[in-house]
């Protein structure tokens, strides 16, 4: 499984692109979470590491831990693209989007006053149009990309997922947005590589909670969702940046 980071900051950030990640697995490329701009998101990310383009065309799965802007936004442009490529007569099927049932039942909500409007057809448009919808049950396992998927809850102000991704030979946790919570620690444990938040707020994980954990889970963490100006000489925890493959 390679790993690139798409973007490292927090809502509010004005030094990053919001939090998120491309992964590549045997059966093809994955984005966790669709923030804002995420064309030029992408073409940023793959210039910084020096690799060949990923584009919207190249993408057929997104997972969608939550729908804070910060982590949404996207899909909105994505889908677009994608419907309008579709439309000028691409192979393109619909992309695939992966989230737990209380987040996907709110997801048109959402983008239907910006996506509803007929595109190619006389009737107006559904998520469906746009979207494979999939939905992941807490507990169970689902495939994605020749990877094996699994979520939790976490326990941030809306419903939001963490994650843990396993490809066969290693497994990548992604906390997602949450308090610091040590159910969800012992949960993303079984994970070669974790990569937790760090902000403020009673929303998020302050950085001295992480400090505090054992030594065996501190070497695994890599820190990402970080406000602007994060202190790192605060911890000796490493933050992820915009354009880094991890290669698991």
């Amino acid at each position: 499984m390679r790993i690139l980071i798409t973007g490292i900051g927090d809502a509010f950030t004005t030094e990053h692109f919001s939090t998120g990640a491309l992964l590549k697995g045997p059966d093809g490329y994955v984005m966790i979470d669709c923030p804002d701009l995420p064309h030029r998101v992408l073409r940023t990310a793959c210039d910084k590491a020096g690799i060949p383009q990923v584009d919207a065309s190249m993408v057929g799965d997104i997972i969608l831990t939550h729908l804070h802007g910060d982590h949404s936004n996207g899909l909105e442009s994505f889908g677009f693209l994608r419907r309008v490529w579709q439309l000028e007569g691409r192979d393109l099927p619909r992309p695939r989007l992966h989230t737990a049932a209380p987040i996907a039942e709110r997801v048109w909500e959402r983008l239907a006053p910006a996506m509803d409007a007929p595109m190619g057809h006389d009737r107006p448009s559904r998520l469906d149009d746009y979207f494979d919808v999939h939905i992941i049950e807490p507990g169970e396992s689902a495939s994605i990309a020749g990877m094996e998927l699994r979520c939790r809850f976490t326990r941030h102000t809306i419903p939001t997922i963490g994650l843990l991704i396993r490809d066969g030979d290693a497994t990548l946790g992604w906390a997602s947005d949450t308090p610091f919570d040590p159910e969800h620690i012992e949960w993303l444990s079984e994970a070669d590589v974790i990569i937790h938040e760090a902000n403020f707020s009673v929303a998020h994980t302050p950085i001295g909670k992480l400090n505090a954990l054992p030594d065996d889970l501190r070497r695994r963490i890599r820190l990402i969702h970080l406000p602007d100006g994060f202190e790192p000489a605060c911890t000796d925890l490493s933050p992820v940046f915009e354009g880094e493959i991890i290669d698991l």
